[in-house]
């Protein structure tokens, strides 16, 4: 089933997608299935973006800060791709803790994009493809900026963490399928206690979508964290038996792939 459209949106060419709720669900069991499918997550997302993708998009365009990165177009992949910038960060910063993260993971920014393709093909707004992208891409630095792991409760915590940043119904069936599916397969262990927190937590955080991530990559973690309001996951923390046993590793040694990255 795909995405028949509803009105244009003013000011535009974009046509918002109407809800596509079958093919969602049929993507979100396939996800369930294995959850290292990234592409089943990108087309929950599509299926269930409706007018949340354009509103968050007019939102980030009267930023100062959006409209410099829609004014020069600004790719952030640019900036996360390149792990030998990265690699010459002062340690403990955003950009060097973003690299071990993704080092110590085996993935790289480029893998959402291959992920994605099929799903990002059709926009005539070249703002809004440019903010679309952008968020897409800042997934693997939201895990490290929120302190979420990997893991299976830390993918289905970012996402929550995500619903209450952007409003997409695609986070949020994510979110609930993946707590109510880890509560079933380790009941008692805090899991549902975890994501719920994450929304929370999302809730009360700065606007992540918003911020100058190619100016904050040298900025410490611990001081961009402090300044975006990012509470520290505890209940996600406290479920270690879950993260362990939903936890894909293991990977390469950061260090030894930091030593190439430099």
């Amino acid at each position: 089933m795909t995405n028949a459209p509803t009105k244009a949106t003013s000011k535009s060419n974009y046509i918002a997608p109407r809800m596509d709720y079958i093919g969602a669900w049929k993507a979100l069991r396939a996800l369930m299935k294995d959850r290292e499918d990234t592409a089943q997550v990108f087309r929950i997302m599509r299926a269930l973006t409706g007018k949340s993708l354009w509103n968050a998009y007019q939102r980030f365009a009267k930023l100062e800060v959006g409209k410099n990165i829609i004014a020069n177009e600004i790719d952030l992949l640019d900036t996360l791709a390149n792990r030998k910038a990265l690699a010459k960060l002062p340690e403990g910063s955003v950009g060097r803790e973003y690299l071990a993260f993704m080092t110590r993971e085996g993935i790289t920014a480029e893998g959402l994009v291959e992920a994605s393709d099929e799903s990002y093909g059709d926009f005539h707004d070249k703002g809004l493809e440019r903010y679309t992208m952008r968020t897409r891409e800042m997934h693997d630095l939201w895990h490290v900026i929120t302190g979420f792991g990997r893991d299976g409760l830390g993918e289905f915590s970012v996402v929550a963490f995500s619903y209450a940043q952007t409003k997409s119904l695609g986070f949020a069936a994510i979110a609930a399928m993946g707590a109510i599916d880890l509560s079933r397969k380790h009941p008692r262990k805090g899991a549902v206690k975890a994501v719920w927190q994450a929304y929370r937590n999302g809730l009360k955080a700065g606007w992540l979508p918003g911020q100058d991530w190619e100016g904050l990559m040298e900025r410490p973690l611990i001081e961009v964290r402090e300044m975006l309001n990012i509470k520290t996951p505890t209940a996600y923390l406290a479920a270690q038996e879950v993260i362990d046993a939903t936890y894909p590793g293991p990977y390469q040694p950061v260090e030894e792939e930091l030593a190439q990255a430099a």
